[in-house]
């Protein structure tokens, strides 16, 4: 498995990390780029870890209380299936040819055939960790 960030990715990293990304562009697609550059340098629970640390970093500086808006099941989740596909996909040269292959991803509600809405959206799932109670997603 060959995964490459480009030179973008890397500036896109420093960006948000640095709190210089716009907090209101900072959408689906954009998480899922920071989540597939953080797991080209760590494992799932570090980047996981750094996932947690920068988003919460650029919503305080966005004056944005990251209690209201940070959803930490949605965030371990999504690293997982970037990693899934990761896995299945074996070689991106970016981030955005990894999400070019793997369209599927862009569907932020595809969470959904994971979880269920009640489960997904409570304040537990909010603040920790909650396995799906749907359909697990796949570990590698």
């Amino acid at each position: 498995m060959n995964y490459l960030t480009s030179r973008q990715d890397q500036e896109f990293k420093a960006r948000v990390e640095s709190c210089e990304f716009p907090v209101e562009q900072f959408d689906h697609k954009a998480h899922i780029r920071l989540a597939y550059v953080y797991l080209t340098e760590n494992n799932t629970q570090t980047a996981v870890q750094l996932m947690r640390e920068t988003l919460t970093a650029l919503l305080k500086h966005a004056g944005v209380d990251p209690s209201q808006k940070y959803h930490e099941t949605l965030t371990e989740a999504w690293i997982l299936a970037v990693h899934h596909f990761m896995n299945i996909t074996n070689k991106s040269e970016s981030a955005d040819d990894f999400v070019e292959q793997n369209t599927i991803m862009l569907d932020s509600k595809i969470m959904l055939t994971h979880y269920s809405a009640e489960l997904l959206f409570s304040e537990k799932a909010r603040q920790y960790f909650v396995e799906p109670n749907l359909d697990p997603i796949p570990r590698h």
